[in-house]
């Protein structure tokens, strides 16, 4: 922490002493409010100092000084024991990654004093923390600066200090290499989400070229073009929304979308929006959600999977936030479903607040040779597999109907059982037969009426769904001994097998289900090394 300059510490130690006590007698028993307890404490032992109460969400003094903008100093006192906090240690980061690397050592303070001094004005810092019945714990900070002729400002506050408190209200509102998520009913700033997300790029995104060109240009040209709204006197607000099966490029178009937006000159900030649950309601939520994205606009505000965040008790709430007497200027609401025909007519067919729909069909072969690509280029030179030319254009006719999230378990499957040395001859020639136990009543079956002699009863006859097969495909002479195209065949029987059985709706992406959406997605490929995300 540095030497202590004592000029403002050792008169107060007596009192310092004094407001510990009383902290402790406080929390011996019943109390109803610790912010007027703790300022009645402060305000007998520092008589002769202006004393500023305030929240540390919108207000992070520490935060601020952490960032190099002020500097703060713990005071524990002359024995080292006027202080309440709990140690504990953070581990580095993912196992896989930072092994043998030391972690940290992490204080949550619940009873401390700083030294502050921001443009050489030295104040006092109280940080206090304390629980309420049935309610997350609270955070609050005591700012005290001296009292002098010319410290008070026209309302009889302290002047040094309001100027300190609007240029940390400012700080602890932008973003700092983060986003902002909302989630159990507050925003916060998630740095990791952004350390992800950062990275992503519309270059790994397989999409139709005309639907990308389409969807960039419409998020880009909507942050551009601010004045040829005003010239024509149309409100600049906006609504779009992916749809489609899962899988198929929703979320890896919202990574990139994010990172572009952070890439401009102007860099737009990114809201995201993970439930509306919270102890004060959905309706809490929403109000907190759209009040924060008026403040932060012009801004893109995300909801992702919007058929299971709104709901029939909250959609007009919803829409009157969306569409109603405020301004929502700036502000570009995304939603992705993967069931556009669950939502609201209301919601999804009203130009005014959903302006565009973006249909995410399963790749077509163009698309689908385009990503077997992406992942060649992926695997390189590596000596473990062999991805010669050509081998794409095989993949990709075969794969007729995949989305992109199954080709991604078939190159990853595959790609493993070459590399491990698998058997991939039998393997071709045993998995598609194999059975799971509960086929028989997962196959849908279609009742097909069969005409009956007078006084027989009518019988039906069940008709197997027709099951998938591969598509025929010319194998080019020097592709039929690879080793990776036979691991690949046999993957594709199995995946077909597995499609027979699962509803489309169900078909798997990279976002199942308890992840936690696009946060749960960037902190798993942060963990697998930047593996590319496709739903």
């Amino acid at each position: 922490m540095g030497e202590q300059d004592t000029s403002m510490m050792a008169p107060n130690h007596d009192a310092f002493e004094t407001i510990f006590n009383g902290y402790k007698k406080h929390f011996d028993g019943t109390r109803t409010s610790t912010e007027l307890t703790m300022l009645e404490l402060l305000r007998k032992s520092h008589p002769n100092f202006h004393i500023t109460c305030c929240g540390t969400h919108k207000c992070d003094l520490l935060g601020f000084a952490a960032a190099g903008h002020a500097t703060s100093t713990l005071d524990k006192g002359s024995n080292d024991e006027l202080y309440d906090a709990t140690r504990s240690y953070k581990s580095p980061g993912p196992r896989m990654f930072f092994a043998g690397k030391p972690g940290l050592l992490r204080d949550n303070t619940r009873f401390g004093r700083y030294k502050y001094v921001w443009n050489d004005q030295e104040f006092l810092l109280y940080e206090v923390e304390y629980t309420a019945p049935f309610k997350p714990a609270t955070k609050i900070f005591y700012l005290l600066s001296p009292r002098t002729l010319s410290s008070a400002s026209e309302e009889g506050t302290s002047s040094a200090t309001d100027a300190l408190l609007l240029a940390v209200g400012s700080w602890s509102t932008d973003l700092h290499k983060e986003i902002y998520v909302f989630d159990d009913g507050r925003w916060s700033k998630d740095a990791s989400l952004y350390t992800s997300v950062r990275l992503s790029s519309w270059d790994d995104v397989i999409l139709s070229p005309i639907m990308k060109t389409s969807l960039i240009s419409d998020v880009q040209g909507f942050f551009d073009n601010r004045p040829l709204y005003k010239s024509l006197s149309v409100p600049w607000k906006r609504g779009i929304i992916l749809h489609g099966l899962p899988g198929n490029g929703k979320t890896i178009s919202i990574k990139a979308l994010i990172a572009a937006l952070e890439a401009r000159e102007d860099p737009v900030p990114s809201l995201y929006v993970k439930s509306f649950d919270a102890c004060q309601g959905q309706k809490f939520s929403i109000r907190q959600i759209f009040t924060h994205a008026r403040i932060m606009a012009p801004c893109l505000l995300i909801f992702e999977d919007l058929d299971s965040l709104i709901t029939p008790k909250t959609r007009s709430y919803f829409l009157n936030e969306v569409d109603g007497l405020e301004s929502n200027d700036g502000i570009l609401m995304l939603g992705s479903t993967n069931h556009l025909e669950s939502l609201d007519p209301a919601i999804s067919k009203r130009p005014s607040r959903f302006d565009r729909k973006y249909h995410f069909e399963l790749p077509g072969r163009a698309e689908r040779t385009a990503y077997c690509e992406f992942w060649r280029r992926k695997v390189g030179e590596s000596e473990l597999v062999r991805w010669e030319e050509g081998v794409s254009g095989v993949v990709a006719g075969w794969s007729e109907g995949f989305s992109f999230a199954y080709l991604k378990e078939l190159f990853v499957v595959a790609l493993l059982t070459v590399a491990r040395g698998g058997d991939v001859s039998s393997d071709a020639q045993e998995t598609p037969d194999l059975k799971t136990e509960d086929e028989n009543h997962l196959k849908e079956e279609k009742a097909t009426p069969v005409a009956a002699a007078d006084g027989e009863k009518a019988e039906t006859k069940k008709e197997e769904k027709k099951k998938r097969t591969l598509p025929e495909v010319e194998v080019p002479e020097h592709l039929k001994d690879n080793q990776f195209l036979k691991a690949i065949k046999a993957q594709l029987q199995i995946l077909l097998d597995e499609m027979d059985s699962t509803k489309e709706e169900d078909w798997p992406s990279d976002k199942p289900k308890g992840s936690g959406g696009l946060r749960g997605l960037v902190r798993r490929r942060m963990a697998r090394g930047g593996d590319s995300d496709d739903d």
